[in-house]
């Protein structure tokens, strides 16, 4: 392959946030090699928030399910592929699955790390060495030149843009208005309860924000809607609740209108910090120092207990701590600071 790729595959990751921390290798692709082509390979629902990326040329839906093999399935989509020329295909997620369809067509340089047993199908690996490249975007900007620079290059933050003229039609489609300071609230985690600070624990910095005036939204998915509601109950229906009435692409430009964000370690607050607005995230089984949020204007909360992080979907010790000591009025106070630094 020539130093300077025209056509470059990413097979990209399946989690909403690590799709948002992709954007980073995107730009520093963008930024090494001017003019290089760059398609995804990313599940469906990735598209409308690929195409809010500059860098990206095309998205190229995934039709595999996660953990599906289908050979077949995979041999006719990397058929498909051939006729692109690609140059490069370079692997986020570490399955060997993933590495699949970048083999099967004939891609001549095939790039990622070791993973799951995938030498023969990548021809570039890399070994991970996680104590020096602690951030998972910065793994994947590694992976954007053949020599490996890690950390010679700050790597770039997500940035996506904003539609306005959608936004609007967002804003009027659900009869929400932007005349008062707005609190954005994303109570979700997909991931699991251990990710989850306690609901009436939001409700708590809603009833007191909504108590000065302002706005509260609740953002989701329809699995988050019976958090969503219940916090909606203990504002006394004060606060706006709209999960599942968006879809993603949208919720990106209803998070742009926010005064501040408060989230969980969740898709929600990459997107919050990708559009740039004060964002408070508040970590408990999760690691700060492996998936940060990528903005100057976030803070981070976390307890920092010597159980944590512990990566786990539930507490494994059946407490919680990490979260449920973590209290409103701390939050609140840290909210309060922000506001008064960004007003």
């Amino acid at each position: 392959m020539s130093a300077a790729p025209a056509r470059c595959l990413i097979v990209g990751p399946s989690w909403i946030g690590d799709m948002i921390m992709a954007q980073s290798l995107y730009q520093r692709l963008s930024s090494l090699y001017p003019g290089v082509l760059i398609d995804v390979l990313a599940p469906a629902w990735s598209q409308g928030i690929l195409a809010r990326m500059p860098e990206v040329q095309r998205t190229i839906p995934s039709p595999f399910l996660h953990g599906q093999f289908d050979w077949a399935g995979r041999r006719s989509l990397a058929r498909e592929l051939q006729s692109t020329s690609y140059d490069l295909a370079i692997v986020l997620p570490n399955s060997w699955k993933s590495a699949l369809v970048p083999f099967l067509a004939r891609i001549p340089v095939r790039r990622g790390y070791v993973g799951e047993f995938r030498y023969g199908l990548l021809n570039q690996t890399r070994p991970l060495d996680a104590l020096e490249m602690p951030r998972l975007a910065d793994r994947y900007c590694a992976l954007a030149s053949a020599d490996n620079p890690a950390g010679a290059i700050p790597c770039p933050p997500p940035r996506l843009t904003i539609d306005s003229d959608a936004r609007q039609a967002t804003l009027q489609r659900l009869n929400l208005v932007i005349d008062r300071p707005i609190l954005a609230l994303c109570p979700g985690a997909e991931f699991g309860t251990a990710k989850r600070w306690p609901e009436q624990y939001y409700a708590s910095i809603a009833n007191a924000k909504l108590d000065q005036g302002w706005q509260v939204w609740l953002l989701g998915s329809v699995r988050d809607q019976p958090t969503t509601g219940s916090i909606r109950q203990l504002t006394r229906n004060r606060a706006i609740d709209l999960a599942g009435q968006t879809q993603l692409v949208e919720t990106v430009d209803l998070l742009s209108s926010a005064s501040t964000v408060v989230s969980n370690d969740s898709g929600l607050m990459h997107v919050a910090a990708a559009v740039d607005v004060p964002l408070l995230a508040i970590y408990g089984s999760s690691d700060p120092g492996y998936t940060p949020p990528l903005s100057s204007r976030a803070r981070i909360l976390s307890l920092n207990l010597t159980c944590s992080p512990c990566f786990k979907r539930q507490c494994p010790l059946g407490h919680l701590d990490c979260l449920n000591k973590l209290e409103p009025q701390q939050v609140l106070m840290a909210l309060n600071e922000m506001d008064s630094k960004h007003a």
